[in-house]
């Protein structure tokens, strides 16, 4: 099968529609910023629209001018935090609103994996330099 890549733009806006009709959608997210539990290029994620959202869930959000693939950190009423698993800092805020879906499954060497809320993962916030730099050099 060829790969091609397709701007942002496109993709998601129509994978977007997809969901908002009820059905799943995959693709192959760019970028680090979810390592080391999705690597850019390498994994692809299969979405789904939720009713809601939970702390933990990795969603895709569209923000003003991009599109972004975090997990979310922290959730007061309709606000949303989210911050990337290989981010060290930084974090982005969206509303409810802005979802457009949910990551149900990864899918990494042929196999499904089921994504885990990250819980252990944001407990070790203040290692996870350290833990990053190592996964780094080992793939």
């Amino acid at each position: 099968m060829d790969k091609r890549t397709i701007a942002n733009e496109i993709l998601l806006e129509d994978a977007a529609e997809l969901m908002r009709e009820g059905r799943e959608v995959t693709f192959t997210p760019l970028g680090n910023s979810m390592l080391p539990f999705i690597r850019g290029g390498k994994d692809a994620v299969r979405l789904r629209k939720k009713p809601s959202t939970a702390i933990g869930d990795i969603i895709l959000v569209r923000l003003p001018g991009r599109y972004v693939l975090h997990r979310l950190v922290h959730k007061e009423g309709d606000q949303l935090t989210l911050m990337g698993d290989g981010n060290l800092s930084g974090t982005e805020h969206c509303t409810e609103g802005d979802v457009l879906g949910t990551v149900v499954a990864i899918l990494r060497n042929g196999k499904e994996i089921k994504p885990v809320d990250g819980r252990l993962w944001r407990r070790l916030k203040p290692v996870r330099r350290y833990l990053l730099a190592i996964y780094r050099r080992l793939i």
